[in-house]
């Protein structure tokens, strides 16, 4: 459990910030900016109490260099799902490939070498 609860703390982060980045372009879309801000900071207030113990707790277990690949592939994961079921945008092959270069940097942040070496 003590690497899976960052993990999903971070999931959970990651919905919250991909509605308060891009939700308000739906449903928002004719409020007054200053609105709009608002909002997104509120949701983004819950992002960062998700997010904020995923780091610390993540940190006792991951490098900070892991912990960011695991935040990447999670932020894409999470956006590629609300662009096409939540904002009815289309998936590209290029998210396929942006897929297969995470994949890439997670093999390469997680494999243990030293540059000693």
């Amino acid at each position: 459990m003590t690497k899976l609860l960052p993990v999903l703390l971070l999931v959970g982060s990651n919905l919250f910030m991909t509605y308060a980045w891009y939700g308000h372009l739906k449903d928002m879309k004719n409020k007054p900016l200053l609105l709009v801000i608002v909002a997104s900071w509120a949701v983004a207030f819950l992002e960062y109490c998700l997010q904020v113990p995923a780091n610390r707790l993540g940190f006792q277990t991951y490098s900070l260099g892991q912990l960011k690949v695991i935040q990447e592939i999670i932020t894409m994961a999470v956006f590629a799902v609300f662009a096409t079921l939540y904002m009815g945008q289309r998936l590209t092959i290029n998210y396929l490939w942006a897929g297969i270069c995470l994949v890439a940097a997670a093999f390469f942040i997680f494999r243990e070498i030293s540059v000693n070496n």
